[in-house]
């Protein structure tokens, strides 16, 4: 087409020339530009070819000269293709030296790109004059094409081991120095991190549970905890609640505001004091909420792209998973196979974006209809047994006293609190971590005062003689008067019924 205008494709090819002479003169220069140049960089198929034989000799561990690389395509039977061994020293004379050689090599790949973006704007032009071309798949098939090729500078299409034993050791550097542990994004839950170290880059995190068990509550919790506190960007898309409902949640958590006065706007003076107050690091946020209904996988593909080409997001939270529809392109199938499909992309999106993924899932009624203490398993994932093969991480959300369970196995008062139980773990250790779920202001803590005392006195709490009541919301611990009980010991400090 560029041709038929009139035009010649983007090139340069006396750069090109004179990059693979400066290659065969200094031993040292295909290594500034090794990550730069590959070989369909190159215009003319010879130089493409002449480049070939440069990286196969240095892949070997050999010298890269001008006789060397005329005795390489010799060995390949290439040599007279790109105009045998005259050609070969022709190029060692364009040039007297590689001091400049980083510099023609990105000239050469920028207009690489350029031939590229040709290719793929002629192929669209194409595609978009076919009735028969599906119009959502051609909007994906372009923003991945542009996405690979705006990519291509920083990504290779593959790696040696010795370069990927390089970036493990960096990255083992690197955890070494985090004192806390973390090597992923922290969701703020510390017992959680404990678990996970972070949600971990690629990873695809399923949160399932069954309705009103607090599955936004909690994804909420640890996107701000994300944003707020650590400052990784986060983006999380609402197919069940509006941006302002999911805002006004956050507002209701952050500021310690019942959510029913929010939702109705019955707030006193100092609450409003209080909202604006404690709102202002939430304000400034990198939390980025979408809200279309019934999204579809190209949909959220295209958006994950445009958020982490433009602010970098680091990780996406998808509330939920049942709410989505798949490619209708590729012809209709069961609800099963559709959400198949989902899993699926939604892991390719983790892997190609390199930032974990959680998506938020419904259980099967076979949770309720179960007895004993109805904790959910992984054969409970509702319309699809994929999800649990795609999903690096698969965790429950269960809350005792929703099914009127006041007690756990330990005698532990269940009110108030919260378990994230860990059920599939690819990279790490399947755990239960009890969490502190503050209903009224719809937001998840640590357990930390339970767990303190837990600490102090064992996996349970004394009973005999022991506490008189316990308050899960404030944490707070009443021991009985030692008048009432002379045989029991007395908390130091303490007189009468004295929380603890």
């Amino acid at each position: 087409m560029a041709q038929g205008l009139g035009k010649l494709p983007p090139q340069a090819v006396d750069l090109e020339e004179a990059v693979l002479g400066a290659l065969m003169l200094e031993k040292d220069a295909l290594t500034t530009v090794i990550d730069i140049l590959k070989p369909e960089s190159f215009y003319k198929e010879q130089h493409k070819t002449v480049y070939e034989a440069i990286v196969a000799l240095f892949n070997n561990s050999e010298p890269v000269d001008m006789l060397t690389v005329t005795n390489q395509l010799r060995k390949t039977g290439k040599l007279e293709f790109v105009g045998g061994a005259f050609f070969i020293s022709e190029l060692t004379s364009k040039v007297n030296s590689a001091a400049n050689i980083e510099f023609h090599a990105r000239i050469i790949s920028e207009q690489a790109i350029k031939r590229e973006l040709i290719r793929i704007a002629t192929e669209i032009q194409q595609d978009a004059f076919e009735d028969t071309t599906d119009v959502f798949t051609l909007l994906d098939k372009t923003e991945q094409a542009l996405f690979e090729v705006s990519e291509s500078n920083i990504r290779k299409n593959y790696a040696d081991m010795s370069s990927i034993m390089r970036e493990a050791i960096l990255e083992l550097e690197a955890k070494k120095l985090q004192k806390n542990g973390l090597t992923g994004v922290p969701s703020g839950l510390t017992a959680l991190d404990r678990v996970t170290s972070g949600w971990q880059k690629s990873d695809l995190i399923i949160i399932a549970a069954r309705p009103a068990m607090g599955k936004t509550a909690f994804v909420l919790s640890i996107l701000r905890n994300a944003a707020v506190d650590f400052g990784h960007g986060a983006a999380i898309f609402s197919l069940e609640m509006s941006s302002v409902q999911l805002v006004n949640r956050l507002i209701s958590a952050e500021a310690e505001l019942e959510s029913e006065k929010i939702k109705k706007g019955t707030l006193a003076d100092y609450e409003w004091e209080q909202l604006i107050h404690k709102t202002n690091k939430l304000h400034k946020a990198p939390i980025f909420i979408d809200d279309t209904p019934a999204l579809s996988i190209l949909e959220l593909r295209a958006k994950c792209r445009r958020l982490k080409a433009q602010h970098d997001i680091q990780i996406i939270i998808i509330d939920y998973l049942q709410l989505m529809s798949g490619d209708t392109s590729k012809g209709a199938g069961n609800r099963e196979q559709e959400i198949a499909s989902i899993s699926r992309a939604l892991k390719n999106i983790a892997k190609e974006l390199n930032v974990p993924v959680i998506a938020l899932s419904q259980l099967s009624r076979a949770v309720e209809t179960r007895g004993g203490d109805k904790r959910p398993q992984l054969s409970d994932l509702r319309e699809s047994g994929s999800i649990e093969q795609d999903a690096d991480m698969v965790a429950f959300l269960y809350r005792p006293e929703y099914y009127g369970i006041t007690e756990d196995e330990n005698g532990m008062p269940t009110s108030g609190t919260a378990e994230v139980i860990i059920a599939k773990h690819r990279n790490g250790s399947v755990d239960t971590v009890t969490l502190k779920f503050i209903s009224k202001y719809t937001k998840f803590t640590d357990l930390d005062g339970m767990n303190s005392f837990a600490t102090n006195y064992g996996s349970s709490f004394p009973t005999e003689g022991g506490i008189s009541s316990f308050d899960s919301q404030s944490m707070a611990i009443t021991l009985p008067s030692k008048a009432n009980n002379p045989g029991a010991g007395e908390v130091p400090g303490s007189k009468g019924d004295a929380p603890f």
